[in-house]
């Protein structure tokens, strides 16, 4: 299943959003695929409701930055656009 990295809490817990069991779990940054950055997408293996393995999916991530930067350039071509770059 995937997971999603939407925050880092106090410098040093990671919060990994898991929706296909509609849950977050909290663990230690240090736990943390090399490479790993706030919405980084992975694979996650959950055992005993707690996180066994966690791999970073990088296709997962660009493509989610991909979608943002789309829907940004979308809100900044729309003329009274608040997002223009000046």
């Amino acid at each position: 299943m995937k997971g999603y990295l939407d925050r880092i809490e106090e410098d040093q817990y990671a919060v990994i959003l898991v929706e296909a069991v509609n849950k977050e779990f909290i663990i230690h940054k240090e736990k943390l695929p090399a490479g790993s950055t706030v919405h980084s997408w992975f694979d996650v293996t959950l055992e005993d409701g707690q996180i066994a393995g966690l791999t970073l999916n990088e296709e997962a991530t660009a493509s989610s930055h991909q979608k943002v930067d789309n829907m940004m350039e979308k809100l900044r071509s729309k003329s009274g656009s608040k997002f223009k770059k000046n």
